[in-house]
């Protein structure tokens, strides 16, 4: 018998089906060889190869897949953290051409104005802050900081605040990249002012950082930032406030989150947080503060490595200047309103609608619970659902699929039911 993989067609063969790539002839020929591979190995079909070719020959440049996220979570990192708005898609896309990012039209000549317009916007947003800077993402922003407020010095911080942030950076080595010596005071549970002022002498900075993903209950203490500004003033220290997810002010839904404003009213130096948490922006490591502690770390060398493009400059500033994000909708959704569209969805696919807390995620508010409703199906659909297109992702819990529609646009509804009709059927 002949050997079937005679028949994989040849790659010239492939590329010659093509009358107008979109992809370029590298992409393609990396397409051609990895179909050819599948079927090699037995993966699929050689006649399946020519097909297949055409169809992702044809289909989006990007090999990201679109996700619809019904498992609750509203700032979920594995899937991109908080969805823009169609408004900051929209001054994206105008500032994917030729902008205006470093120059002033008015005299034609190069300005040093970068981020200007995001930095006002923020300014406006939050009035507490004296100037505003925003790079890469928050931890670009808690190294310049370092960098620039404590190079070659010591860093006072809490034992209970060296924490380990997603994929396994942990916050005391970031910060010793700075070259910066950490001083651990306290305990994991408890730290007092006083541990911090028997530290201070010799230091350059005082660092507090929200704890993220966890929370110590029972016998603790914590220095707030007002006491740790007054230890700050006797020694002549700076004072760093990490908030961590991004609010810029108080939010009655999440009562125990730090916010920015607050942080800054009650003595920090700098406040510095991600744009792509609770503030409902694209990833960017925000700066505000004092005039003189954020110009020093704009003339930091460091400034420069880490600094932002302009797509998530324009991005960043139409979401802080909007009314309402996505995220600000998902996180103050009415549970009767979830509930309602999950009986909806059980009517359709069958089912049945149970309460389910969504959660904030990306290490914000650890443990609050957002009350709502899932519906909840056979966990066996959970695989399929998340192979198609668009990907749909629930929640598994206990041996069941259970699918939370605060996180999906009304719109998508009827997507998520024709995809679980499909997979059922």
């Amino acid at each position: 018998m002949s050997d079937p993989r005679r028949s994989i067609p040849r790659t010239d063969a492939l590329l010659s089906l093509i009358d107008a790539p979109r992809l370029s002839q590298p992409a393609l020929k990396a397409l051609a060889a990895e179909l050819q591979g599948a079927a090699r190995r037995g993966e699929i079909a050689p006649r399946d190869v020519e097909p297949l070719f055409l169809e992702r020959a044809g289909g989006p440049v990007s090999g990201l897949t679109r996700v619809l996220n019904a498992t609750g979570v509203v700032v979920h990192t594995n899937v991109g953290r908080a969805p823009l708005s169609a408004e900051a898609v929209d001054a994206m896309v105008n500032a994917a051409g030729y902008v205006d990012v470093e120059m002033d039209l008015g005299t034609g000549l190069r300005s040093r104005m970068r981020g200007a317009e995001a930095a006002a916007a923020l300014l406006a947003a939050c009035p507490a802050a004296e100037d505003a800077l925003v790079v890469n993402n928050g931890a670009a922003a808690l190294l310049l900081a370092c960098a620039a407020l404590a190079e070659g010095s010591k860093v006072v911080i809490s034992r209970g605040e060296l924490i380990e942030i997603g994929a396994g950076f942990r916050l005391p080595e970031l910060i010793e990249s700075a070259h910066v010596e950490l001083v651990e005071v306290g305990a994991t549970n408890r730290t007092h002012p006083h541990d911090y002022a028997a530290a201070a002498p010799g230091a350059a900075a005082i660092l507090k950082v929200h704890p993220s993903n966890y929370r110590i209950h029972g016998f603790t203490a914590e220095a707030g930032v007002e006491q740790l500004r007054a230890v700050a003033d006797e020694h002549g220290l700076a004072l760093v406030v990490d908030t961590g997810s991004g609010l810029l002010r108080p939010d009655p839904a999440l009562p125990d989150e730090p916010d920015a404003a607050t942080a800054l009213k009650q003595g920090a130096d700098i406040v510095l947080f991600s744009g792509d948490k609770l503030l409902g922006g694209p990833q960017a490591g925000v700066i505000l503060g004092r005039r003189w502690a954020v110009e020093k770390l704009k003339k930091h060398p460091l400034a420069r490595a880490v600094r932002i493009d302009k797509l998530r400059l324009a991005a960043l500033e139409a979401s802080v200047r909007e009314r309402s994000t996505p995220t600000s909708d998902y996180l103050h959704a009415d549970p009767e309103e979830l509930r309602r569209r999950a009986e909806e969805l059980a009517r359709r696919v069958g089912g049945r609608v149970v309460a389910h807390d969504g959660r904030v995620g990306g290490g914000g508010a650890p443990g609050h619970p957002l009350p709502g409703w899932a519906v909840e199906l056979p966990e066996r659909l959970a695989a399929p659902l998340r192979a198609g297109s668009p990907a749909v992702i629930g929640r598994v819990h206990e041996g069941r699929l259970l699918l939370d529609l605060r996180c999906v646009p009304p719109a998508e509804d009827e997507t998520i039911a024709a995809r679980v009709e499909e997979c059922m059927s």
